[in-house]
């Protein structure tokens, strides 16, 4: 499987401005990879009204379920065949929505550090994916004229998301 170090940002091409990794319960990164899109990070809570004998003024309302969109990653790099093997494991070999908690780390390229006088990549915020498990798996279109990317896009979908900035 993958190291830990094959996901770093400073390891990635320009263009890709999200890291993702994914990790089993234990913290160990099993796959991950770079990529240039990251949609579907939302959660949307569906209060739940109450109507109250008395009360004219109108219901009242509480906190009620909360539901998750699908993250959708696309145009990305990864070290290897990680990702397609963990869509494999979850739909075919028998791993039963085999899930692994995610970070997505949205970076900077452009800052500057000042300890190695160098341009280096700067974690400004990281999204945290509870639970993840794939649900599509989309590979590039294979074109010889065509400069593509390895993974065109991975669905997740997963049972919490929480941002947590990152430390300066």
């Amino acid at each position: 499987m993958a190291r830990a170090d094959e996901y770093a940002p400073e390891r990635r091409f320009v263009p890709f401005r999200f890291t993702v990794r994914l990790a089993d319960e234990g913290g160990k990164v099993i796959c991950g990879g770079s990529f240039s899109e990251a949609t579907g990070l939302e959660a949307t809570m569906t209060p739940r009204t109450i109507r109250e004998g008395g009360r004219n003024w109108g219901a009242v309302q509480r906190a009620g379920p909360v539901a998750f969109g699908t993250v959708v990653l696309k145009r990305g790099m990864t070290a290897g065949d990680d990702l397609s093997k963990w869509f494999d494991l979850t739909t075919r070999l028998a791993g039963y929505g085999t899930r692994l908690n995610g970070t997505i780390e949205v970076v900077d390229r452009a800052a500057f550090n000042t300890t190695t006088k160098a341009a280096t990549p700067h974690v400004l915020l990281t999204w945290n994916l509870h639970n993840a498990m794939p649900v599509k798996f989309k590979g590039a279109d294979l074109n010889s004229t065509a400069s593509q990317v390895a993974v065109e896009e991975v669905h997740l979908v997963h049972e919490g998301l929480t941002l947590a900035r990152a430390e300066d």
